[in-house]
């Protein structure tokens, strides 16, 4: 059924490749708005705030970064609910929207210079404004592109969402180092930083015009028909006990887990260049634009390949991975830096590495989210724990990490952090999440089957009598 859905589709016009690039080509500049300012959160702690103290105002502002994360759950509760209410198409319009126009009032932001303690309040309400946007947008992304993809092929198309988060990382970076590289520092610290987020402006025109022409997800179609459509999916998400342990079992089997890997490679491994190994700001973005452009097709063939052989140990074996190599990997980052100079190689393989670590957990990750809820709650069910593991857990990493180095002086202490919470998800996820690589997205699964040990995803759940 889903294959002739796919099909139908390309048949009356959108194709499922468009279907997918402008879903993702969204998706990519909601990240990229995203991640300009953690790109450039060092820089801005001498721009928004007071300059007496450089290592408060550093921590300040990777705070500040923070604060978009924390966030992003309540962002999901109210995307969530719009989505399984009004479709999917309609919300994920909206969240690009907000967080574009964000992205670009942030380019024309007075600094502290300007105007004192307004040009950091401004600026945290901005990132709250981006933070409750993409607590919206995969959740959108994800659910609209898998209920569009045939079945045994799902894992490679939703990848295409993970790559271009990463995508939006890269093209951060890229625009901020040209910017800089074009401008030279003295104009770029003036006025040049402004050009990446006005940028973001015409970026979000151009994904909003392909948004625009495409359809409802079938499968939301099939609910109004049905008149399936839930009435509460933050209620009905919440009510049913089973799928609140379900919601936990994925947040602490996975979720969690996937976003400790994914901003140690793309955000704590800047910040470990730049603020504890003092490689310079050029250089550091340049390391991290290597290592990630390299890495990026991992997330589509790790995507792939959990067609092949399943979901599940794909996402478990990138957590044990972490769990082994994140320190090791960091101690070669410390010995590519020295009196001798830089390795920037060296210091690129090794960002590598941790994006293939993500990638193996991410790549399969949209997919499994998918296929493990139900259709009448799926955005609000799979949003909570993907906003939740991402805004808290990944968003507040930087900072935990920054601060465990600041208060012990050991520059690999910030790594405890990712590696405990990977072992809590491997360990979790290995007992009590499922494989989902057969289970059918479009049937008519309601909150109250739930309860039926007969579903693909009982089995991560503890017996009813435990509710």
């Amino acid at each position: 059924m889903t294959t002739q859905r796919a099909d139908s589709d390309v048949e009356n016009g959108a194709g499922l490749k468009f279907l997918v690039f402008a879903s993702s080509l969204g998706t990519m500049i909601e990240w990229y708005d995203f991640f300009l300012y953690g790109s450039l959160a060092v820089f801005f702690s001498e721009l928004f705030y007071p300059k007496d103290n450089p290592v408060a105002a550093l921590l300040i502002s990777v705070a500040t970064f923070a604060t978009g994360f924390a966030v992003r759950p309540l962002g999901a509760v109210l995307f969530g609910h719009l989505g399984d209410r009004i479709g999917r198409k309609t919300t994920f319009l909206i969240t690009l929207l907000l967080m574009g126009g964000a992205t670009a009032l942030i380019g024309i932001l007075p600094t502290y210079a300007s105007v004192g303690l307004l040009a950091p309040v401004l600026l945290v309400v901005l990132r709250l404004i981006q933070g409750l946007a993409l607590g919206g947008e995969y959740g959108g992304a994800a659910t609209y592109v898998a209920e569009h993809a045939p079945d045994g092929r799902r894992g490679g198309w939703t990848s295409a969402i993970q790559t271009m988060a990463s995508m939006g990382f890269f093209v951060s970076l890229a625009v901020v180092l040209s910017c800089r590289f074009l401008l030279g520092d003295a104009i770029f610290a003036s006025w040049g930083w402004r050009i990446p987020f006005l940028l973001s402006a015409v970026l979000v025109m151009l994904s909003l015009g392909a948004r625009l022409r495409l359809a409802e997800s079938p499968i939301f179609l099939q609910l109004k028909a049905e008149d399936r459509v839930s009435k509460s999916p933050v209620r009905e998400s919440f009510a049913d006990p089973r799928n609140r342990r379900l919601m936990l079992a994925v947040l602490f089997g996975v979720a969690s887990g996937q976003a400790v890997t994914f901003y140690t490679a793309n955000f704590y491994a800047l910040y470990f260049l730049q603020s504890i190994l003092k490689v310079d700001f050029l250089t550091s973005n340049l390391v991290m634009v290597l290592g990630v452009l390299i890495g990026m097709p991992l997330f589509v063939l790790f995507g792939i390949w959990s067609d092949k052989i399943g979901r599940k140990p794909l996402i478990i074996a990138g957590m044990a991975a972490a769990v082994v190599l994140l320190v090791p990997i960091f101690m070669v980052m410390q010995s590519a830096v020295g009196p001798q100079g830089i390795n920037i190689w060296l210091l690129a393989a090794c960002v590598f590495v941790l994006v293939a670590i993500a990638a193996a957990v991410y790549g399969p990750y949209a997919a499994y989210l998918v296929e493990v809820f139900p259709p009448q709650i799926r955005y609000t069910s799979l949003s909570i724990p993907y906003h939740i593991g991402n805004g808290i857990f990944g968003g507040f990493l930087p900072l935990i990490g920054l601060s465990l180095v600041a208060a012990t002086g050991n520059p690999l202490a910030g790594l405890i952090y990712p590696i405990a919470v990977c072992v809590i998800n491997v360990i979790i996820g290995s007992l009590y999440l499922p494989e989902t690589l057969h289970t059918p997205i479009d049937g008519r699964t309601s909150v109250e089957d739930l309860a039926d040990e007969s579903l693909p995803f009982a089995a991560a759940l503890p017996p009813k009598s435990a509710a």
